[in-house]
């Protein structure tokens, strides 16, 4: 992609992300929840969710599908669980429990990771993650996506790439407000292999 293509395809983006973080912005409290809440259930009763054993999950911010509910679900049925630790760049780490995610000190997102000193499993590093559940800024049904703009997941799915656990499979949680017609992507963006929101 040439300098010009690349500048219009990261201003696109940027009007996108604009645009959404108006819509979530005016989302209420409840509006959140019940559409979290139905994002859950979909996802309980996934395919896909069913029958893996290694899942990492994002823990949300005040704009993102809540994932507590589904945190819940992932302890009771004995799978295990790695959520994000963001440094320079991201890893995916062992989560034992509930009662372990409450210990956690909060981040300046105000989510919780583990600390600095605190060395845990990395999924890479002990077989690989069978599902990702991704966050995302928009979405597109084509498996499209925006983040925030820093790339960790990009970086950290290409790592998946050349792990010889292989790839993940990558489920995007959405509002219906994050979901639009088309997302403009490059070769490096992420697809998504499927995204969960409400009218779905």
């Amino acid at each position: 992609m040439n300098s010009a293509a690349s500048a219009a395809l990261r201003a696109a983006k940027e009007a996108i992300r604009a645009e959404v973080k108006k819509k979530l912005k005016v989302m209420s409290k409840d509006e959140k929840f019940c559409q979290s809440k139905l994002i859950t259930d979909k996802l309980i009763n996934y395919d896909r969710f069913k029958n893996s054993h290694r899942i990492s999950i994002y823990l949300n911010t005040d704009h993102e599908v809540q994932t507590n509910g589904i945190l819940e679900y992932i302890f009771k049925m004995g799978k295990e669980c790695f959520i994000p630790k963001y440094d320079q760049h991201m890893d995916m780490v062992k989560l034992h429990s509930l009662e372990d995610l409450s210990k956690l000190p909060l981040t300046k997102w105000n989510i919780r990771q583990p600390a600095d000193d605190d060395h845990r499993e990395e999924a890479l590093a002990t077989g690989g993650l069978d599902l990702m559940v991704i966050p995302g800024l928009a979405f597109d049904k084509r498996g499209g996506r925006i983040g925030s703009g820093q790339g960790y997941y990009d970086i950290y799915i290409d790592r998946c790439l050349h792990d010889p656990s292989g790839r993940p499979y990558l489920l995007g949680l959405a509002f219906q407000e994050q979901m639009l017609h088309s997302i403009p992507m490059d070769e490096h963006d992420i697809i998504a292999d499927d995204i969960l929101f409400p009218d779905k």
